[in-house]
């Protein structure tokens, strides 16, 4: 090692008079890349910051779980040391899990990323762990849960609003079930929400046990929920990229809070008024 790789600020070692927080941690999944920095190009568990930055601001700690060698009990044992859960965004899901061979547009696969995640999904949902599922982390719980996805939304509704361009986030407005668990977390008069979305593909059909809670103009679903655990919810766009509007990420955090604390409530009766029918334009 370098003399460079060496150096860096003193970290003092905490006291043993140091409060332990009571900040729930919070496991959020991340990439595995090839990337860049400074002489590097490497294989790589990144996450954006943005993600790190609406756990904190909800009052969690984040941490961060990279792709890995998994089976049921890894990823029970990892969650068991966590009181709530992040899927985050990421690349295409393989159309392999939900038997559809690969369309010209679909991004190549990340095995070890589908099968990590759809472990820790699966974990969380037996040990009740709240979780909330972001693009990717939809379309994933509906495939691990038996649903299918649109493998390219452009097919379907005409154009690429959904993705706009690389690195471009598309507004778009969705319409919330009233009486859903999401509507309970956002807590306004409006049954509308401008979100931003970058997504190509979405859930074609839906999952047993999913209920769909949001809808854009189009009738793609941009939201589901599992009401059979306390905290189970998903969105298509990315409320991470929405700094003044920390709701879906304070829920999760405080539901979190709630699971640690043995404190859970039975799980919510909100949202059985949704649809689970296919998710093509309406």
């Amino acid at each position: 090692m370098s003399a460079s790789d060496q150096d860096g600020p003193e970290v003092s070692a905490p006291t043993p008079e140091a409060p332990v927080s009571s900040a729930p941690l919070i496991g959020v999944t991340t990439y595995l890349e090839q990337a860049q920095t400074g002489v590097w190009d490497v294989p790589a568990s990144f996450l954006p910051k943005v993600y790190l930055d609406a756990v904190t601001d909800a009052g969690g700690i984040v941490v961060l779980l990279p792709p890995q060698p998994v089976n049921r009990a890894v990823a029970a044992s990892v969650l068991s040391r966590l009181d709530g859960l992040i899927v985050s965004g990421g690349a295409d899901v393989d159309p392999g899990l939900y038997g559809q061979a690969a369309h010209p547009r679909t991004g190549r696969p990340r095995t070890d990323r589908d099968a990590w995640e759809e472990a820790l999904l699966a974990a969380a949902i037996d040990a009740e762990l709240p979780f909330l599922g972001i693009c990717r982390g939809a379309q994933l719980l509906n495939v691990a849960l038996g649903g299918t996805l649109i493998q390219h939304l452009p097919d379907v509704v005409g154009d690429d609003s959904f993705q706009p361009g690389e690195g471009v986030f598309g507004p778009k407005t969705v319409a919330i079930d009233a009486d859903s668990r999401l509507a309970a977390l956002l807590r306004q008069d409006d049954d509308e929400l401008d979100v931003h979305v970058y997504h190509h593909q979405s859930i074609d059909r839906v999952a047993d046990g999913l209920v769909v809670t949001a809808r854009t103009e189009e009738g793609v679903i941009e939201a589901v929920e599992l009401p059979d655990v306390p905290f189970g919810l998903a969105v298509q766009w990315h409320p991470e990229e929405e700094t003044a509007d920390r709701r879906l990420f304070a829920g999760l955090v405080d539901a979190a809070r709630r699971h640690r604390d043995g404190t859970d409530h039975a799980p919510s009766t909100t949202g059985t008024t949704g649809t689970t029918d296919r998710s093509t334009a309406q």
